[in-house]
C-alpha cells in the first residue's frame, strides 16, 4: 500500500516504534543477562574454519535439524529458509507507506522476486500448519507442555503467509487490499515483540550459539584459579552458558534421546537448560543464589550418564554436558553433594588409585600370572589396562584376548608397571581435585616409561587420556583397540566359516565422543553376520554406566542397562558384541534378568581371539 494518509502514517509509525521498542526492551534484558555473565574460560575463536563450517552446515543448511528428525526437521528448515526469503518482502512492506518501496511490481526483477517469495509463502504456510498439528494435536510427550505463545506465534506466521499470498491477487488501493495490508502489518508488529519472551528467541540467538559454542564434543572448560569451583552460584555462569540457556527452542530432542528420562528418572536435559534460563530471568547475572534449587534439581543433575545424546541431538548448538558437569563440579568441589556411593568412589580413587576399590597389588598379580610384558620403551604400543582391564574379571578376559591377538599379528606391546585410574568417573562427577591428582601421577608414570603410543580397551580411558589430560600438559597418542584391530585386518585370525548372527552395541564414548563407528563393526563382521539394533551408531542408547553411574546407588525408575539389553536381545542375535568393558559389565548384569536364554556377550577382541588356534577361555 503506497497511497496512505498522514494520519495512517502517524499511526503506523507509532505502532512500529512501539513494536520495535518493546522488542528491544525485552531483548535487552536477555542480552544484559548474557553480557553480565562472566567471560567463558579458555574461549578462543580460532581455529575459525571449523566454526564457519558448523555455522554454514547447521544454521544456513539446517543439516542437523533435518538429519535427526527428517519430516518435522524439514518443516522447520522450510520455515527458516522462508523467513530468510521474506526479509526483503517485510522490509519493503513496512517501508512502502513512507515512500521507501523498493520492490515494485512494474519491474521484472521485483515480479520475479514476488513470485519467488510466493512459493516460499506456500511452503511456510504448509509447514507451520503441520508443525501446529504436531505440537497441539499429536503432542509427542518429549515436547512437554503446550504453551499459548507457541500457538499464537504459529497463527501469526500462518497469517503472514496467507495475507502475502492474498496481496498478490488484490488490486492496489482497493478496500480488500487495504484490509489485507493492515492484517499483514499488525501480524508483523505483534510477532516482533513476542520473540524475546518466547522460545522463538532462538531465531535471533541460535546462529550465535552455534558459532560461539565450545570447540569439540562435551568440551568441559578448565577451571580458572583456586576460586573457581564450577557452576555453584549465579556468578559462576559463563556467557556461553547464558547464551545457550536463552537459545533453547524447547523441541525436546534432548529429552527424547535421554536414557535417564526414558527410564523414568527425574532428569530431563531440556529442563536443566530451561532451569538455568529461569534462574537468569529471576536473579539476573552475577547473583549469589545457588544454581541448584527451585530451578534445577540436584537429583536430576547427578542422574546423567554423560552419554552425550542430548548434546548430539540439539539443533541450536546447546552443549548440555559442560553445563551438567559444571553443576556437578559446583556441588562436589564445594562439598555440598553428599552421597554415600559417591563418597566411597572418591575414597577408592584416593586410597587405592582405582574406582573398584582393589589393592594395587591385585593388578600386579594379574600381570605376573598371565605373563604380560612390561613396557620398556622398545615395543610398538603401551597397553593401558584401565580399572576394568586390571581388576574386573571380564575386563581382564578382554585384555588377554587383545594380547593374544597382538602376539598373533606380530605387534609388540607392554603394560606399565604402575597405573592408576585415569580419573574418568571423578571427571564426569565433578571432583576436580581427584582428577588432578590421578592425571598428574599417571602422566609422570607414562613419561618416565617413555611411552608415546597407547592403546586401550576402554573408550572412557581413551577420552580422558586423549582429551581431558591435555589440561595437565599431556600429549600422548592413544587409540581404542577397535581401531588397531581393524587396521590389522588380515593379520587377525581367519574366519571359521560359521558366522553367527551378531548385534553390535555402539558405546557412547567410542561413538558420539570419538566418532568411531566402522572400525568395531569391521572386526565383528569378519566373524559374524552383523546387524544393528533399532538405535545404533550416533543414536545408540546408553548402557547406563557413564558419568560415574556405574559406581553410584540403585537407580530410580527402571534400569537403563536392562532397557538396552532387552533391545539388543530382541534382534534375535546369538551374540551381543561390545567394545567397552563398562558396557559389557552392565549388560552382563542385565542379561541375567531376561526370561529367555540370553545371547552370548563378547567384546570384539574376544570374538576375534576365539578363532585363534587352540583357543580356550582361561581364568585370569
Amino acid at each position: 500500500m503506497t497511497n496512505v494518509s498522514w494520519p495512517e502514517q502517524l499511526i503506523l509509525a507509532l505502532l512500529l516504534a512501539a513494536s520495535i521498542g518493546l522488542f528491544l526492551l525485552r531483548l535487552g534484558r536477555v542480552l544484559d543477562a548474557i553480557r553480565g555473565s562472566r567471560p567463558t574460560p579458555d574461549f578462543r575463536f580460532r581455529p575459525l574454519l571449523p566454526r564457519l563450517g558448523r555455522f554454514v552446515s547447521e544454521v544456513m543448511v539446517q543439516s542437523k535439524v533435518i538429519r535427526e528428525r527428517p519430516l518435522p526437521g524439514l518443516a522447520h528448515a522450510l520455515v527458516f529458509w522462508g523467513f530468510c526469503a521474506f526479509a526483503l518482502v517485510s522490509l519493503n512492506h513496512l517501508a512502502s507507506p513512507f515512500g521507501g518501496r523498493f520492490l515494485d511490481r512494474a519491474h521484472v526483477i521485483s515480479r520475479l522476486y514476488s513470485n519467488f517469495a510466493a512459493i516460499w509463502a506456500i511452503l511456510v504456510a504448509a509447514s507451520i500448519l503441520g508443525l501446529f498439528l504436531r505440537r497441539f494435536i499429536i503432542r509427542p510427550v518429549w515436547l512437554g507442555k503446550t504453551s499459548p505463545e507457541s500457538g499464537t506465534i504459529a497463527a501469526l506466521i500462518f497469517l503472514l503467509m496467507i495475507t502475502y499470498l492474498a496481496s498478490l491477487g488484490l488490486q492496489d488501493g482497493s478496500a480488500p487490499a487495504q484490509v489485507n495490508w493492515w492484517l499483514h502489518t499488525l501480524a508483523l508488529l505483534v510477532f516482533l515483540p513476542l520473540i524475546p519472551h518466547t522460545k522463538h528467541l532462538h531465531l535471533a540467538l541460535s546462529p550465535f550459539t552455534v558459532f560461539l559454542g565450545r570447540q569439540g564434543f562435551s568440551a568441559i572448560p578448565p577451571l580458572e584459579g583456586d576460586e573457581d569451583f564450577g557452576l555453584d552460584i549465579g556468578k559462576d555462569v559463563t556467557r556461553v552458558d547464558a547464551l545457550q540457556a536463552f537459545s533453547c527452542v524447547e523441541c525436546g530432542r534432548c529429552t527424547e534421546h535421554c536414557p535417564a528420562y526414558a527410564t523414568g528418572k527425574t532428569l530431563n536435559p531440556k529442563e536443566i537448560v530451561l532451569g538455568l534460563r529461569g534462574y537468569l530471568r529471576e536473579h539476573g547475572a552475577r547473583a549469589d543464589a545457588p544454581l541448584l534449587g527451585p530451578h534445577i534439581a540436584e537429583e536430576a543433575v547427578f542422574q546423567c550418564t554423560t552419554c552425550g545424546a542430548c548434546e548430539y541431538q540439539c539443533p541450536v548448538g546447546i552443549q548440555h554436558l559442560p553445563l551438567i558437569v559444571g553443576l556437578r563440579r559446583g556441588a562436589v568441589n564445594t562439598g555440598k553433594w553428599e552421597d554415600d556411593y559417591g563418597g566411597k568412589l572418591f575414597h577408592n580413587l584416593e586410597r587405592h588409585g582405582n574406582a573398584l576399590g582393589f589393592a594395587p597389588s591385585e593388578r600386579q598379580k594379574f600381570i605376573e600370572k598371565n605373563s604380560l610384558p612390561l613396557f620398556d620403551g622398545t615395543q610398538e604400543y603401551c597397553l593401558w589396562l584401565g580399572c576394568m582391564g586390571a581388576y574386573d574379571p571380564q575386563g581382564r578376559e578382554i585384555v588377554l584376548s587383545l594380547a593374544r591377538l597382538l602376539r598373533h599379528a606380530g605387534v609388540s606391546f607392554g603394560v606399565l608397571r604402575k597405573e592408576k585410574c585415569t580419573g574418568d568417573p571423578a571427571r564426569r562427577l565433578g571432583n576436580d581435585l581427584a582428577v588432578s591428582g590421578l592425571a598428574q601421577a599417571n602422566i609422570e608414570t607414562i613419561r618416565a616409561a617413555k611411552a608415546t603410543r597407547l592403546v586401550s580397551i576402554c573408550p572412557h580411558c581413551v577420552r580422558t587420556i586423549g582429551t581431558d589430560w591435555c589440561e595437565y600438559g599431556a600429549d600422548f597418542s592413544i587409540e581404542h583397540h577397535s581401531q588397531l584391530l581393524a587396521r590389522l585386518g588380515t593379520r587377525l585370525p581367519a574366519p571359521d566359516g560359521s558366522p553367527e548372527k551378531t548385534v553390535f552395541h555402539d558405546p557412547c564414548y567410542l561413538g558420539r565422543y570419538r566418532g568411531v563407528y566402522e572400525e568395531p563393526r569391521t572386526v565383528a563382521a569378519r566373524y559374524g553376520a552383523l546387524t544393528d539394533p533399532p538405535r545404533s551408531r550416533a543414536r545408540s542408547f546408553c548402557c547406563g554406566a557413564g558419568g560415574g553411574q556405574m559406581f553410584l546407588g540403585e537407580e530410580k525408575g527402571s534400569r537403563v542397562n536392562i532397557a538396552r539389553a532387552e533391545e539388543l536381545a530382541a534382534t534375535g542375535a546369538n551374540v551381543i558384541a561390545t567394545a567397552c568393558p563398562f558396557c559389557q559389565s552392565m549388560f552382563r548384569d542385565a542379561l541375567g534378568t531376561l526370561t529367555q536364554p540370553p545371547p552370548q556377550l563378547l567384546d570384539i577382541a574376544q570374538i576375534a581371539a576365539a578363532r585363534l588356534p587352540g583357543s580356550v577361555s582361561e581364568p585370569s
